[in-house]
């Protein structure tokens, strides 16, 4: 936890003011029971109106500026506290940005989500509250027991027993509660992924009536949560009974031996009045401590998940002395290469070898599973090969800046994600700087302009968070107007008809042969009538080429390709 203190650097200056003013506030309290016992000893019991007003105006004014310091110091310190959490999130949120999907993988989304919302909270209110009793209780406490022992040393002696005892007792809950909170913050975790789960597949959810076992798997993840949480908050009910037991009987042995010593003319009232209000302050010290020992234990397990995201070195970075992306081209080509995802024991893809080159449509299909989507993964570099190498204009895309390659390239992946916002918006999504005519312009390409026409708003229709409130076909589209408006170099289409019908299939292809001329296309599909026309079809099977060539020569040659063709066409369609 105490890496993550440095983000506190920033409010050195802050943090001093909020000690200063805690510092005074301190002194402030401590001072006020010196001048009550002034007023009873002095005044009250002299029956002296004047020496009361004078001491209980110094009184008055001691504690108003009690109450300032206090209202200033808790304003400083959540200030600063916010700050603190907002330099962490921002930290963490650029470091997930950084990862690599191996990374993403690793981690789990739900769980990131939770590390950079609760976790962070957890920190953030533990400096908060920290630098309001960790400064000043201490304070209140060593002060209070120097201040008790100077109106009565044998008083004090009850001070020497209680205060071990309730130290002891603190120990004891934090050795019983530690791994508690270790433990609330993984159930959380669970709880984060269910609800996460249950939010994005409804749909499939109804659709095979699993609400009920939905449900009760919820109830299982949210009852282990809850049942963590009444397991820490009963052992944190004790807590403050005991203390005011302890209290309590503090009280009651300093009024007793107090009042033994007052009768024999040893203390005055006034001072054992003074005694018991810095015996609370000590007390209250302790309490104040205990539940910041109760808060620490939860935040430090949250710094540890924290530092996790951190402290991960991506496992894809920008190499140090970076090579140019190469011309405008865009022409791909992979050398022999073979993958295999962290865990698995055989490689996805081997030995893969061929060539992509601008004004050709390059496709690739196969059946489930054979390692379509893994190939073009690599040609952005979510993933770095185990193997071989992919070039990008002559260029190994391990020795160009993650920036620059992607800049390249205009991906549309095999499940299509859209943002909350306007259409217009998603579509400049590829590119920020796009006029409404490019934006216009690349709908009709991708075929999207008839149905983005027949909405209320047409351009600056709101579009639902993931384009819920678009059809399959629809959101497809939107990400292929999204990739066009960028004009890259490299088009990669992963499955991206498969939600059209035949028609806007067939219109849509047409259309982006004629834009995308001098680009170099590589589309990944399923369906034979996407990649009929494609002047180079990769055929995969298990990983390796099992071919490679137009659909007649395939057809041909090639038995996997036939097998997946007289599975879609018919004999008169194949010819």
């Amino acid at each position: 936890m105490l890496k993550l203190f440095r983000f506190l650097r920033p409010y050195c200056w802050g943090l001093f003011w909020v000690i200063l003013i805690l510092f005074a506030q301190s002194i402030a309290e401590l001072y006020l029971p010196t001048l009550m016992a002034e007023v009873v000893d002095n005044g009250m019991m002299k029956g002296d109106t004047g020496y009361i007003l004078e001491y209980g105006s110094y009184m008055l004014v001691v504690a108003l500026a009690s109450s300032f310091c206090a209202v200033t110091g808790s304003y400083l310190a959540a200030r600063i506290g916010m700050g603190f959490g907002r330099d962490i999130r921002d930290n963490v949120f650029s470091r997930v940005e950084s990862y690599s999907l191996h990374e993403f993988d690793r981690i789990g989304t739900a769980s990131l989500i939770t590390r950079t919302t609760n976790d962070i909270v957890q920190m953030q209110t533990l400096v908060i509250m920290g630098l309001r009793f960790m400064v000043f209780a201490p304070i209140m406490c060593v002060g209070g027991i120097i201040m008790a022992y100077s109106k009565d040393k044998q008083l004090t002696l009850i001070l020497a027993v209680v205060l071990p005892v309730m130290m002891f007792l603190i120990a004891i809950l934090a050795t019983y509660i530690v791994p508690l909170f270790k433990a609330m913050q993984i159930k959380l975790d669970k709880v984060n992924l269910v609800l996460r789960e249950n939010l994005t597949g409804i749909r499939v959810i109804r659709a095979f009536n699993r609400l009920n076992a939905e449900n009760k798997r919820f109830e299982t993840a949210n009852r282990d949560l809850t049942d963590n949480a009444i397991r820490v908050n009963k052992i944190m009910a004790m807590v403050q009974p005991v203390m005011m037991v302890f209290m309590n009987l503090t009280s009651v042995a300093i009024i007793w031996f107090g009042g033994i010593r007052i009768s024999r003319d040893m203390m005055q009232v006034g001072d054992m009045m003074a005694f018991i209000q810095y015996a609370m302050q000590v007390m209250f010290s302790i309490i104040m401590v205990t539940v910041m020992f109760v808060m620490v234990p939860r935040a430090q397990a949250s710094a540890t998940r924290v530092n996790e995201v951190l402290d991960m070195e991506p496992g894809i970075v920008d190499p140090p002395q970076a090579l140019a992306a190469g011309g405008q081209g865009g022409k791909v080509e992979f050398r022999g290469v073979t993958f295999s995802y962290p865990g698995a024991e055989l490689p996805v893809i081997s030995n893969i070898t061929f060539a992509a080159n601008p004004g050709e449509v390059t496709a690739i299909i196969g059946g489930t599973g054979s390692g379509k989507s893994t190939i073009i993964n690599l040609i952005p570099r979510f993933y770095d090969v185990d193997s071989g190498s992919v070039l990008v204009d002559g260029v190994d895309v391990r020795q160009v800046n993650q920036k620059d390659l992607r800049a390249k390239i205009g991906f549309v992946p095999q499940t299509p994600i859209l943002f909350s916002g306007t259409v217009a918006e998603n579509i400049r999504y590829g590119k920020l700087d796009a006029t409404n005519e490019e934006i216009i312009y690349a709908a009709e390409v991708a075929q999207a302009d008839e149905f983005i026409a027949g909405l209320k708003d047409g351009y600056k229709s709101v579009i639902a968070q993931g384009g819920t409130n678009l059809s399959g076909g629809q959101k497809q589209r939107l990400a292929i107007a999204r990739a066009l408006v960028r004009r890259p170099g490299i088009y990669i289409l992963d499955d991206s008809f498969s939600a059209l019908d035949f028609r806007t299939d067939a219109r849509l292809r047409a259309a982006l042969r004629k834009e995308t001329a001098a680009s170099t296309v590589i589309i990944v599909a399923q369906r034979v009538g996407t990649v009929m026309d494609a002047d180079r079809i990769i055929v995969l099977d298990e990983g390796k080429i099992a071919g490679m060539g137009r659909h007649r020569e395939l057809i041909d040659s090639c038995l996997v390709y036939r097998e997946i063709v007289f599975s879609q066409l018919s004999v008169e369609e194949t010819a």
